[in-house]
C-alpha cells in the first residue's frame, strides 16, 4: 500500500510513502472535515490512496495571483 500527494492543480507527485501498515491517524486525516475529506483523499483498488494536496509551486501562484482562488482550475 503506498500513500501518494498529488498537487490537485498541476498534477505534480509531491511525495510518496511506502508501507505495509499505515495508522491514518499519524497521518493527520481526523483533522479535516467530512467534505475535506471527500475532496482530498481517494482510495484506489489496488490500496494505494491518493491524497490531493498543493505544491510549492501553485501555492507560490495563488499568493502572486489571489483571483486563481476563484478558478477551479488554473493550470491550462
Amino acid at each position: 500500500m503506498s500513500i501518494i500527494y498529488n498537487c490537485r492543480h498541476c498534477g505534480h507527485t509531491i511525495g510518496k510513502l511506502e508501507q505495509k501498515v499505515i495508522e491514518t491517524s499519524m497521518l493527520g486525516f481526523e483533522q479535516l472535515n467530512k467534505k475535506e475529506l471527500e475532496e482530498m483523499i481517494h482510495y484506489e483498488s489496488n490500496g494505494d490512496i491518493q491524497i490531493h494536496t498543493i505544491c510549492e509551486n501553485c501555492e507560490q501562484a495563488l499568493g502572486q495571483h489571489p483571483n486563481y482562488h476563484e478558478l477551479d482550475f488554473f493550470i491550462q
